[in-house]
C-alpha cells in the first residue's frame, strides 16, 4: 500500500511539473515530492527484499556519503566541477539539499538491479558496478539539464552539454562506482548460495518508468528534443534489455 501511494503520488508530480511556470514555487515543491516519492518506493523495496535494517543502513549510508561527495564537490570542485547550489531547494545541510543525497539512494538501487538483469547470465559484481554506474549517469542526462534550468545549481563556467561540463558526468561515474560497491556489500544482488539470484522488478521497472517518463517529457513537454534525444540513447537501451530478460528468465 505504502509503495502504492509513493508511485502514484511520484507520477502525478512529475505529469503535473512540466505544465506549472518554470522556476516557480510550485516546481520546486514539486521536485521535491518526485524525489521524495522515489525515494519511498525504492526504500520500501528493498525492505520488501533485504529486509528493513539491510535496508534503511544502506540507505542512510548512501545518503550521508553523497551528501559529503557533493558538499566537498561544492568546496572543491572535485569530482564533478566547480558548481553551487542555489537557496532555492529548501531544507539545506552544509549548503546541499536535503533530496539531493535522497535522490542518490532513490535511483542508484534501481540502477543496479537493472544492470543485474541487462547483464544476465554475464552479471558480475565487477559488471554490476560498472554497468550499474553508467545507468545511474545516464539518469543525470536528463537531471542535470532540469535543475540547472530551473535554477536550483549553476555551474561556474558552462560546459557543452546544455550549459553542464562533461566533468559533471564524469563525477558521476566515478561517485556512482563507490556508491555501485555499498550496494553491492550492503544490498548484494546475489550471495555464496546463488551468484546469478533474479533482479528485483520492481527495481528494473523504477528505472525503465523513469527511462520512459524523462524521453517522452522532454521530448513532448519540456520541449528540448536534444536531451530527450540524448538521455533516452543512454536510459532506453539498459532498461529495454533488462525489461525483456527479466520477463525471460
Amino acid at each position: 500500500m505504502t509503495e502504492a501511494v509513493a508511485g502514484v503520488v511520484t507520477v502525478g508530480a512529475m505529469i503535473a511539473t512540466p505544465l506549472l511556470p518554470q522556476r516557480g514555487l510550485a516546481r520546486k515543491v514539486l521536485s521535491s515530492v518526485v524525489v521524495t516519492g522515489l525515494f519511498a518506493t525504492t526504500t520500501v523495496n528493498a525492505v520488501r527484499r533485504w529486509g528493513p535494517a539491510r535496508a534503511g543502513a544502506a540507505a542512510g549510508t548512501t545518503a550521508v556519503v553523497t551528501a559529503a561527495v557533493e558538499r566537498f564537490g561544492t568546496l572543491t570542485g572535485v569530482p564533478f566541477g566547480r558548481y553551487a547550489y542555489t537557496g532555492a531547494l529548501q531544507p539545506q545541510v552544509a549548503h546541499v539539499p536535503v533530496i539531493v543525497p535522497m535522490a542518490w539512494f532513490a535511483m542508484s538501487l534501481p540502477a543496479r538491479e537493472t544492470a543485474h538483469a541487462a547483464l544476465g547470465e554475464q552479471s558480475t559484481m565487477a559488471k554490476r558496478i560498472a554497468l550499474g554506474s553508467a545507468a545511474m549517469t545516464a539518469w543525470d542526462l536528463f537531471l542535470d539539464p532540469q535543475m540547472v534550468g530551473e535554477g536550483y545549481w549553476a555551474w561556474a563556467r558552462r560546459g557543452v552539454y546544455r550549459g553542464i561540463p562533461l566533468s559533471n558526468f564524469v563525477g558521476w561515474f566515478i561517485t556512482g562506482l563507490g556508491v555501485m560497491a555499498m550496494l553491492e556489500a550492503m544490498l548484494p544482488a546475489a550471495d555464496a548460495t546463488y551468484e546469478r539470484a533474479a533482479s528485483d522488478p520492481h527495481l528494473v521497472g523504477t528505472y525503465g518508468y523513469m527511462a520512459a517518463m524523462e524521453t517522452v517529457g522532454f521530448a513532448r513537454y519540456f520541449r528540448d528534443p536534444v536531451v530527450a534525444a540524448v538521455g533516452g540513447a543512454a536510459m532506453v537501451p539498459v532498461a529495454v534489455t533488462a525489461i525483456f530478460r527479466r520477463l525471460g528468465r
